[in-house]
Parts: structure tokens; sequence; C-alpha cells
């Protein structure tokens, strides 16, 4: 069970990315005062935890109303990361993000509420992470297994509150280099989490 619960966080916390996550909501949030900008992480978190709670329970029976075998959602969940990863490595992530900012700044000159939008989607509660915790879910059995993944994600989304609360302080601890260096750490790994998940689809689907 333990070593279910630290894939499960390593997973989370490499597509959440929370100190990726951090720079970019520290210039959405810029010109909100402290108390705002706490409030709004919270806001964020909470929101993307009731997201994938929902697919985390209910993902497989949505599959199976569209006819979509878990085989077919492990192999397409595992390309799709499998491209984030590339992307995080390369940077193109981190840049895609950091457009998405100017582009929401651009439109709204006052502070406004981006608890929502971007911050608990698309950003934490993306396209990945709906994809990882269903997969996650999908292999887990029991209810104990199951426990155990959603406490990983909760415990990513805790650390992702953290950082996001703390986004202007720990940016200038960090630095942009070595933000650059963990980003592209994380891309490695979700890259080699990403294959397996399309090696056991793949493997599932020809010994069925």
């Amino acid at each position: 069970m333990i070593e279910l619960f630290v894939s499960a966080f390593t997973a989370f916390f490499v597509v959440i990315d929370p100190l990726g996550c951090a720079p970019i909501y520290a210039g959405l949030s810029a010109g909100a005062s402290r108390r705002q900008a706490v409030t709004m992480a919270g806001r964020a978190c909470l929101i993307s935890a009731s997201i994938l709670l929902v697919f985390a329970l209910f993902g497989e029976q949505l599959l199976g109303a569209l006819h979509i075998e878990l085989d077919a959602f492990r192999i397409a969940g595992g390309i799709m990361l499998f491209v984030i990863a590339i992307e995080m490595v390369f940077e193109k992530r981190t840049k895609r993000r950091e457009e998405r900012v100017e582009k929401h700044k651009a439109q709204h000159t006052e502070v406004d509420d981006v608890s929502v939008f971007p911050m608990a989607m698309p950003m934490i509660a993306g396209p990945g992470s709906i994809a990882t915790i269903m997969l996650l879910t999908a292999r887990a059995h029991g209810t104990e297994a199951t426990l155990a993944v959603l406490a990983a994600m909760l415990c990513v989304l805790v650390l992702t509150f953290a950082a996001l609360a703390a986004a202007g302080p720990l940016m200038r601890i960090l630095g942009e280099n070595v933000e650059a260096v963990i980003t592209r750490l994380l891309g490695v790994l979700l890259a080699a989490l990403a294959t397996q998940y399309v090696l056991d689809g793949l493997k599932a689907t020809l010994l069925s």
C-alpha cells in the first residue's frame, strides 16, 4: 500500500507540478492583497479536488457510457502524459502557461478571481491530472488501494496550495534557473511513468 501511495504521489506531483504553478499564480495574482491571494489559492485547490474526485469515482462509468475500454484510455492517457513530459523537458509547457497568463492579464486590467479559470481548470485539474486519477484508480484494487490514491492526490493538492500561497517568496528563493532544472527532471520522470501506462494498456489488450 505504501508503494502505491508513493507511486501515485509521484505521478500527481509531476503532472500537477506545484512548483511550476507557483510562478504562474504569482503573475495572475499580482496586485491582489495577501489575503485575496491565499483565498484564491485555497479555492482553486478545493475546486480541483472536487473535479478530480468526481473523475476518480465515476470516470470508469463515464468511459463505459461512451463505450471506451479502459485499456484504450490507458494507452491514450499514457500518450498524452508523454507529450506533456516532452513539453516539460523542453520548457514548452512553461512558455505556454506564461503566454496564457499574459493573455489573461491583457483581458483583465483589474485583479479578479482566477481560482476557477485558469488555475483550477486547466492548470491544476487539467487533462493530465484527470487522466492520471482515472488511470491510477482503475489500477487500484480494493477500497484501501483507492483510498491510498486519493490520499496521495490530496497530499499533492495541499502542497500545491502551500506553493501557491507562498508563490511570491518562493520564486525569489528558487530563482528561474532552479525552477527550470526541477521542471526538466520531473519531465523525465513523467515520461517514464507515461511509457509504463502505455505498456500496461498494450499488454492487457494483447493478452485479452
